[in-house]
């Protein structure tokens, strides 16, 4: 390929995936680099019976339009594909197809077909595969870049994070030489896009048409919500409410929208990537508040173009998304209020400070015992002098 390709960390997994028969399918949020991934590995693929198609071209949906199946192998094998060893079949943008799910399963279940596919929409795919494909499939979600990822698109070199909770102590010169990408990292994300791009403004303007296409192409491609003035309303009233626990009904009175109205807005921003809901850590129900989820942007970029944020909350959503893909992420809460921001595979608490202090880290001890949990540390922003219980956000790559 001509173009620089920079690999992304769940890239393995899913060329492991391409030696089984079931059906690939990756999904996630728009512009996080789904097509270029899936070129990328279909040009690995050692053999000539391959092709990639697009299915926002109207040409490439005709291929699937024929009603008689059968007859979309003719329509393959004039693309040069043949039926004598097998086929491998990637398709773009498959949400733009709505009998897709029907024909993949046919040609998966006749024929010797690797299918690779993508699309933008979580919510779409799992509810168009849910049945058509069950126990045919295996569904890979992309999200925008984690801060490994980001240094990696950097060109910047780095030493992988492989135990959280290792005990190690702060290193000035790693903090010096990366502190000023971490600040990027937070302000304007992880779109691929936007990393690349050069100065502010154009991140920012990347990021206000990743915003619209989401709104006016996304959301309402598959849902029937009209009003775009209310879908950015609640949308930028989850900014205000980064790392906050959700109360729908408060929500729904400074809206005006009603409360099933507000929660159908909020299940499907979950589920075409928009944000994340994250449960309470459960271990000891009787002191816990058990039914409320606290809510993180896919972005903290993205969300930061909806809204200004405070630094701290910011910082928090940051945190989140490089936390996401260490694992299982829950939080922790006694009814007095007094919370731990992230647990960590049921092993690990985090809390997230932009300047934390000692007497920081013996408040965080004193509710992970309260929790039952093995280990805690703090996580900063800003060098801190050094103790044991610290880690510094940027190096959680």
């Amino acid at each position: 390929m001509n173009k620089t390709y920079f690999q992304r960390k769940i890239y393995s997994d899913i060329k492991e995936h391409l030696k089984s028969d079931d059906v690939t399918v990756l999904t996630g949020m728009r512009r996080t680099g789904k097509t270029t991934l899936v070129e990328h590995l279909l040009s690995e693929i050692e053999s000539s019976n391959k092709i990639f198609l697009d299915l926002e071209k109207i040409s490439n949906q005709e291929i699937f339009a024929d009603k008689n199946y059968d007859n979309i192998i003719i329509n393959l094998e004039q693309r040069g594909m043949t039926q004598k060893e097998r086929m491998y079949v990637a398709i773009d943008e498959i949400q733009t197809t709505p009998n897709i799910a029907s024909v993949i399963k046919y040609l998966h279940d006749h024929y010797n077909i690797k299918f690779i596919l993508t699309g933008s929409s979580s919510y779409y795919l799992k509810n168009l595969f849910t049945e058509s494909l069950s126990g045919r499939k295996r569904l890979f979600e992309l999200y925008p870049l984690d801060f490994g990822e980001f240094l990696t698109f950097k060109n910047v070199t780095y030493i992988p994070l492989e135990n959280l909770d290792k005990p190690g102590s702060f290193n000035v010169s790693e903090y010096d030489r990366l502190k000023a990408y971490y600040e990027e990292y937070i302000e304007f994300g992880g779109f691929p896009k936007v990393v690349l791009a050069q100065s502010a403004e154009e991140k920012r303007s990347i990021l206000d048409d990743i915003i619209s296409s989401y709104i006016n192409i996304d959301i309402k491609s598959i849902a029937d919500f009209r009003d775009s003035s209310a879908i950015i309303s609640i949308a930028k009233m989850l900014t205000g409410r980064i790392g906050s626990k959700l109360d729908y009904s408060k929500i729904s009175r400074l809206t005006g929208l009603s409360r099933p109205t507000v929660q159908n807005y909020i299940y499907l921003f979950e589920r075409t990537y928009l944000i994340s809901l994250v449960p309470v850590f459960t271990e000891n129900q009787d002191r816990e508040i058990v039914k409320a989820q606290k809510v993180y942007f896919s972005d903290s970029g993205l969300a930061g173009i909806l809204n200004t944020i405070d630094s701290g909350a910011k910082f928090e959503n940051a945190v989140f998304n490089q936390l996401r893909h260490k694992g299982k992420i829950q939080y922790f809460s006694l009814k007095n209020g007094r919370e731990i921001d992230f647990i960590v595979n049921e092993k690990l608490a985090l809390e997230t400070k932009e300047t934390p202090i000692e007497s920081d880290a013996k408040t965080l001890r004193d509710l992970s015992k309260k929790a039952s949990v093995e280990s805690s540390k703090l996580v900063g922003r800003y060098q801190t002098p050094n103790f044991s219980d610290y880690l510094w956000g940027g190096s959680i790559v």
